[in-house]
């Protein structure tokens, strides 16, 4: 997969240099380019934002350098489908990553300021956004959206990992534990030392569901609408 992600502050996205992501980028299962929207102006300033029509707070960003950007990055992502990143958005999940995932590439725009000009929305697949709150800009969601769909790309982790993961079939994870047994009086369920692993699949399962209906009931009633027997 390649992912191209289009922005004002390209130095921000070092995270995508650590970790899982670099090792997919190094494994060559996905492709990761940072493109400077400045740097598609057409002014000496390198200005890729005005004053709204109508007046108003804050600045928006102009259509051109965001259309002529997009246009040579579809140079060499011919079939990357393009994604705005925005308040407006619907919202990212773990299904939506999934479907993404399918892609053969993406193309990330990160909005900023007070908004975009409406216009780009004619040239994008999708307008998501990662919750319902305001960040600064979208680049914290470019990344967060990236970094949620590589993993999920075949190869990445173990082929068995991404299933048990919490919101896959819409449950949390488990209650996990490590050395040593006993912490300060606080003790390591004695199912997980038992051996038998037939048993700790079946504990974890139901932990799992009763995790997902205690803290998400709304995460646990799209679990029973599966047909999935509580218990």
């Amino acid at each position: 997969m390649r992912i191209d992600i289009l922005t004002i502050f390209p130095e921000i996205f070092t995270p995508l240099d650590v970790s899982i992501v670099k090792r997919a980028k190094e494994k060559g299962l996905v492709e990761i380019k940072i493109w400077n929207l400045r740097d598609f102006t057409k002014d000496k300033h390198k200005k890729v934002d005005d004053e709204p029509y109508g007046g108003g707070r804050g600045m928006v960003l102009k259509c051109q350098p965001i259309f002529d950007g997009v246009e040579r990055i579809k140079k060499e992502n011919k079939e990357g489908k393009v994604i705005l990143t925005s308040p407006q958005g619907i919202i990212f999940n773990q299904q939506l990553a999934k479907k993404l995932s399918k892609e053969k590439g993406l193309i990330i725009i990160c909005g900023h300021y007070e908004g975009v000009d409406e216009r780009v929305l004619s040239i994008c697949d999708y307008e998501i956004s990662i919750g319902d709150y305001i960040l600064t800009g979208g680049e914290l969601p470019a990344m967060v959206i990236t970094d949620c769909i590589v993993r999920l790309i075949p190869g990445v982790l173990p082929e068995d990992a991404p299933v048990y993961e919490s919101f896959e079939r819409y449950l949390l994870d488990w209650p996990c534990y490590t050395r040593p047994a006993n912490f300060k009086g606080m003790e390591v369920p004695k199912i997980l030392l038992s051996g038998d692993h037939e048993k700790i699949k079946k504990w974890r399962i139901q932990k799992a569901i009763e995790r997902t209906k205690e803290k998400r009931p709304d995460l646990y009633r799209k679990f029973l609408k599966m047909g999935v027997k509580d218990g």
